[in-house]
């Protein structure tokens, strides 16, 4: 849970309140999930996130091991 934390403030700098308007998280999302996930509403980007906890805790942990192998 830290490390998503320690993550989610990294890249959403300027747009904390509302990650799913930020450009990076965006980009990031449409890169992971395909052009569909570019344009989600909060809600959408909520449900999305929630779907793909799993998927997403696998992302997190890798780049943990990144920034220890760094």
């Amino acid at each position: 849970m830290l490390n998503a934390l320690r993550y989610y403030w990294i890249i959403s700098k300027g747009y904390r309140l509302r990650p799913w308007k930020s450009p990076y998280i965006r980009w990031r999302l449409e890169t992971f999930f395909g052009a569909d996930a570019a344009h989600l509403s909060a809600s959408q980007f909520f449900r999305l996130l929630w779907r793909e906890r799993q998927r997403m805790a696998r992302f997190l942990a890798w780049v943990r091991e990144r920034r220890r192998d760094a």
